[in-house]
């Protein structure tokens, strides 16, 4: 019999290389960014007589502070969205025919609109502020654009997980019926562990989509990278600052996405076997 080692040897070494192969220009991409990133920002401001330099240095920490507002409502749109789509991925998989009909026309609907459309009409729908007894709480726009993102999202987090569902091969469900198993028991013990390593690529190729559709956000006022951008370039008024202040927003969306696909890429190649 063979050695287990010497079997396995081939598939690390094949495994090793394809993170290499994925990591390795991700993580030089990045740096690179960073280094320009550094060297615009930090060193050049050193020179003196070139005021570019020194109003991208002063703006700096409004646009890292617009970007985190960025982050916080794609993060939060991205979790509203998991949480509602794997719900109404359930109820596409019903038995009831109404109830499935209703859950996929819920996905087309929201699947092929428009962001900004939907941003939008979250923006109107839901109220400025809200009566609670005798006291009038706010609701803020940032909160309406995040359920304005949550609603594509969640229909798309749908149907990764009807696609995952679907993609399990009829064996499994017959092998875990030979188990004995009870239907609930097989989706918990055999398919959902399956679908999990299936849903997660895409899952994260739709948050690097929904982060970047929060660039919409400041069309409605709220105080995002895209809007302190409009600010900085109407406030130093000069067409060298605007071009290379919109160039930093492009390099932080930038530096805060490629990973995240570089990552996609890596878990859809290790995974591409199971």
């Amino acid at each position: 019999m063979a050695d287990n080692s010497e079997l396995t040897a081939p598939i690390a070494l094949a495994s090793g290389r394809t993170l290499r192969s994925i990591t390795l220009p991700a993580l030089g991409a990045v740096a690179l960014a960073a280094l320009l990133a550094v060297l615009v920002l930090w060193l050049i401001p050193a020179w003196q007589g070139w005021p570019l330099a020194a109003h991208l240095q002063r703006w700096l920490p409004a646009l890292l502070w617009g970007m985190l507002a960025n982050i916080q409502i794609s993060v939060l749109a991205i979790a509203i969205g998991t949480v509602a789509g794997l719900f109404v991925g359930a109820l596409q998989l019903s038995p009831l025919a109404p109830v499935a009909r209703l859950a996929r026309w819920y996905v087309q609907v929201f699947r092929n609109a428009p962001m900004l459309i939907l941003i939008y009409f979250s923006t109107y729908v839901f109220p400025f502020e809200l009566h609670l007894g005798s006291h009038y709480v706010a609701f803020p726009d940032w909160i309406k654009v995040t359920l304005g993102l949550a609603l594509p999202a969640s229909a798309n987090v749908a149907e990764i997980f009807r696609g995952a569902i679907g993609s399990i091969p009829s064996a499994q469900w017959e092998a875990a019926a030979l188990l004995g198993l009870r239907r609930s028991q097989a989706y918990r013990w055999v398919i959902l562990p399956q679908c999990l390593r299936r849903m997660l690529p895409p899952w994260m190729n739709l948050y690097a989509t929904i982060t970047m559709g929060t660039a919409l956000a400041s069309l409605v006022g709220v105080k995002d990278l895209l809007d302190t951008a409009q600010i900085a370039s109407s406030t130093v008024n000069r067409v060298d600052f605007t071009v290379a202040v919109y160039f930093l927003t492009l390099l932080l969306f930038f530096l805060y996405c490629y990973p995240i696909s570089r990552l996609t890429q890596y878990l859809e190649k290790k995974h591409a076997f199971h």
